[in-house]
């Protein structure tokens, strides 16, 4: 069974950081994609970034330069550093995989519905 397990959320005042992880467990395939999606309260879920096995990204307008997706093989982990929160940022934070999205995963179009393997999500609460 692949299991996908987010932490890291929490509150923090605008400007600041955290760190999400997103550890993943039986995963079957050696390539794959991974996504971060959110959800603000009264929000559509949106893409935030993804990542491929080669390490190509895609970040959306809203976080580019803010936010830094990562994985870690050896650790099964996905991380998404994200620097000068804002208080739009507020969210449930989610992550997803499937190495079916390869052929498009860093193009910014991918469906959190569409996706085999998603987590439970982790809050994001950004104060003024």
């Amino acid at each position: 069974e692949v299991q996908l397990v987010e932490s890291g959320g929490g509150e923090v005042q605008a400007g600041g950081s955290l760190r999400l992880s997103c550890a993943h467990s039986g995963y079957p395939y050696s390539s794959f994609c991974m996504a971060w999606f959110r959800q603000g309260l009264g929000k559509e879920r949106e893409e935030v970034a993804s990542i491929d096995t080669a390490g190509d990204t895609w970040y959306a307008d809203s976080v580019k330069g803010r936010f830094t997706v990562s994985h870690d093989m050896a650790k099964r982990t996905l991380y998404l550093e994200m620097d000068s929160l804002k208080l739009e940022d507020t969210g449930s934070y989610s992550c997803a995989a499937d190495y079916r999205a390869l052929p498009y995963c860093t193009g910014g179009h991918l469906d959190y519905g569409g996706l085999d393997y998603r987590g439970k999500g982790t809050l994001v609460t950004v104060s003024s």
